[in-house]
């Protein structure tokens, strides 16, 4: 197990019955770097994957 499956558990046990829109989501992302601009990078990688996901 990788140490962010503990975190994506957590997620998902906490929060798997809400419902967000990418919106919101892209709102939280965005918060997350202001407070932790070291994660900017990773955060960038994680949304434009999810952006390109229907991408062939």
């Amino acid at each position: 197990m990788y140490f962010t499956d503990r975190g994506i558990e957590e997620l998902s046990s906490r929060r798997g019955e809400d419902e967000i829109t990418f919106a919101e989501l892209a709102e939280r992302l965005t918060e997350f770097v202001d407070l932790n601009p070291d994660f900017e990078v990773p955060i960038e990688r994680l949304a434009t994957w999810l952006a390109r996901l229907d991408d062939d």
